[in-house]
């Protein structure tokens, strides 16, 4: 290890690096992300050493562990290069199988290729999948590509260069400048300017100034910040120590959940190996400027995730939320003025400043610049990470990229920007997605979080959902958002229960606009999302559920009954077998009936029928 002393030393090591690689080496791309991680795929490598030394092929063959690479539907994910050769759902068994016939031979083996669910055809390399074609990726390029472990790695990938740039071709307002034209917005939930927050900072008086880092990512079905954090750490460094010179901060902290140890692990170990190599701690590359880095693990709430509970939490106290003003960028950490980044905000900066303002502002919508990284989730066939240009439409993002919804149901809503967003309908599934159209939709861009539903969601329920989530996670400090939360659960759960009244949908209403007006943070500001986009667009599932008394995605256990259409039943007996309270009786190749007072509607009958003979009344 050779330490970097000057700006040309980096640029000499880079070339080391590459020079020293052979192109036409076979690598193996091996998955090792929490998702991966927990198919096995630690295994599955430790099987595949065994099986190259067994063949002599160890010093002839490289074995990459990345981070993710985004098909978390199909892990563990393995790609051979330099042939590209994508295989899916690797396990142990295939280890051998793989090193004789496309290590040794050049062989496909075909049952480990991807295959379309329409098409029925297998997909051999990376770039053909569905899933990467309408990608864009700038911020999770590296993630499945380089080791995250290995600084070479990134330097190797162009890595540190754009701090090279920032400290000895830029001035501090230069750099701020270029953020503010680039047009790049806070990627963590409020999409505010980040520039225009480095702006307000940099021209606050003080003579200590911090960099925080935000982590602390919390939504259900949301893994966007921890992929980041696992596969590419040195970006998120390097995006912090360039900020952290346009302010004129010597500190920074990296918040992270306590629940994301790999994320922690290499975090951990990417900030010692960038302090050996003399790119971060005091005279970074010899310019005299000075800053470190200090990792603070957060304990797991919700809260924390907003920027003044958050600086609270670092500071050693309970994690709540102060009133604003005065902004953190003003006075924040030990009431010194503080730039609070979301982790892929900061994950931005490196390309911003190596390739400039005009090349990110030129990405993206007007008012929404660059890609956007979302967790695909749900009820659709290609769960996983993907990176998308602003202004991609939801249809593209669920259909064309996420290859629709499982067993062909019907799309019904997307939820978008964790448990305060919003849910959108099929009637906007042509929408842009960015800032403003979500906002106008009644959604948020939020972290990223995209859960999509279908035909068997209850609207009503999925909204209860997502209020005891965030009854759950709020701190309880301001009257609005803890009586707010609390009110409109109880409503909530009277109308799934059947037990809804005449006032109950203008009592939702009120409540939610009064905790919009008064609450003291974002959480309880945005809490009533998933309650009013519901209330706006599925208006009909409530009065079902009030009126009617009915559950029409047969969801609510008291709102519903099944039976057996006799035209469709064929008599297979697969209900009746798997029937835990013998509810169901008939003969074979006969219908069969449906007792209503054995059934304890666990759903068991309506998931086994091919025929679709079993419904909802």
């Amino acid at each position: 290890m050779k330490r970097i002393r000057s700006i040309s030393d980096l640029e000499d090591l880079r070339k080391s690096i590459l020079k020293q690689r052979d192109p036409d080496k076979i690598t193996i791309r091996m998955c090792l992300s929490t998702g991966c991680r927990a198919k096995k795929s630690i295994k599955v490598i430790s099987a595949l050493e065994y099986e190259l030394n067994k063949q002599g092929l160890q010093e002839k063959v490289e074995i990459k562990r990345t981070g993710c690479h985004g098909f978390c539907e199909m892990g563990p994910i393995m790609v051979i290069e330099p042939a590209n050769i994508f295989y899916r759902q690797v396990t142990s068994g295939d280890i051998a199988d793989i090193v004789s016939e496309t290590i040794l031979k050049g062989n496909i083996v075909k049952r480990l290729l991807w295959k379309d669910a329409g098409t029925k055809e297998y997909t051999k390399t990376e770039q053909e999948l569905p899933l990467y074609k309408k990608q864009k990726k700038h911020i999770s390029y590296n993630s499945g590509k380089i080791d995250p472990t290995d600084i070479e790695d990134y330097i190797a990938a162009d890595g540190y260069l754009a701090l090279c740039k920032a400290l000895s071709a830029m001035t501090p307002a230069e750099i701020v400048e270029t953020v503010v034209a680039s047009g790049l917005r806070g990627r963590g939930g409020g999409g505010f300017p980040t520039g225009l927050k480095w702006r307000i900072c940099s021209a606050a008086p003080s003579d200590i100034k911090y960099i925080i880092a935000n982590g602390d990512e919390g939504d259900p079905g949301a893994f966007m910040d921890r992929s980041l954090m696992e596969g590419d750490p040195h970006r998120i460094i390097e995006g912090m120590i360039i900020a952290a010179f346009a302010i004129g901060a010597s500190q920074g902290f990296l918040y992270v959940r306590e629940e994301y140890p790999i994320a922690i692990e290499h975090l951990s170990i990417a900030i010692q190996k960038a302090e050996e190599y003399g790119l971060l701690g005091n005279n970074i590359m010899g310019t005299g400027f000075d800053f470190n880095i200090a990792i603070n693990k957060g304990a797991g709430a919700f809260v924390c995730g907003e920027e003044t509970a958050l600086i609270i939490s670092i500071e050693g106290k309970s994690g709540t939320p102060r009133s604003r003003p005065p902004y953190p960028a003003f006075e924040g950490l030990w009431e010194k003025p503080t730039i609070i980044n979301n982790v892929e905000t900061l994950g931005n900066i490196p390309q911003i400043i190596l390739k400039g303002a005009d090349w990110y502002s030129n990405i993206g919508t007007v008012g929404s610049k660059g890609t956007k990284i979302f967790s695909l989730v749900g009820k659709v066939r290609n769960t996983g990470l993907v990176e998308v240009e602003m202004g991609t439409t939801l249809r593209e993002i669920i259909f064309d990229i996420g290859g629709g919804i499982r067993k062909d149901k019907r799309f019904k809503a997307v939820q978008t920007g964790g448990p305060s967003g919003g849910c959108i309908p099929i009637s906007k599934i042509d929408m842009p997605v960015d800032y403003d159209s979500l906002r106008e939709a009644g959604a948020i861009m939020g972290s990223g979080g995209m859960i999509v539903m279908d035909e068997t969601s209850c609207m009503v329920d999925i909204a209860r959902y997502f209020l005891n989530f965030l009854l759950f996670e709020s701190c309880g400090k301001c009257v609005p958002c803890r009586e707010g939360l609390k009110q409109m659960h109880h409503i909530l759960t009277n109308i799934c229960e059947g037990k809804g009244e005449k006032g109950d949908i203008k009592a939702l209403t009120e409540l939610g606009h009064f905790m919009i007006s008064t609450s003291l943070c974002g959480l309880g500001a945005t809490a009533a999302n998933p309650v009013l986009s519901t209330l706006r667009y599925f208006h009909d599932e409530y009065i079902a559920h009030i009126y009617d008394k009915k559950c029409p995605a047969g969801v609510c256990k008291n709102l519903f009954e099944y039976m057996i259409d006799e035209t469709l039943c064929n008599g297979c007996t697969l209900c009746k077998i798997k029937c835990p309270e013998k509810a169901i009786s008939g003969e074979k190749k006969k219908p069969h009936r449906i007792d209503t007072a054995k059934c304890i509607k666990c759903g068991i009958c309506y998931n086994l029928c091919k025929r679709q003979a079993v419904i909802v009344i």
